[in-house]
């Protein structure tokens, strides 16, 4: 719930931070994009086996 009111989140530790900068906008706008999307399936798997596991207690 609360990755949806989140603002703009950027996925980037201090060093590729600088040096994603050096190459531009549109590079470091993919990069974030990139890691974010990379996140989603570890999120996703995590949320599907809670929500099983929760399933299943409930009864």
């Amino acid at each position: 719930m609360l990755s949806f009111c989140a603002g703009n989140s950027f996925g980037q530790c201090s060093i590729c931070t600088k040096t994603v900068q050096q190459m531009g906008e549109k590079p470091a706008r993919g990069l974030n994009t990139g890691i974010v999307y990379l996140m989603l399936a570890p999120f996703a798997i995590v949320g599907y086996v809670g929500y099983r596991w929760w399933r299943s207690n409930r009864d």
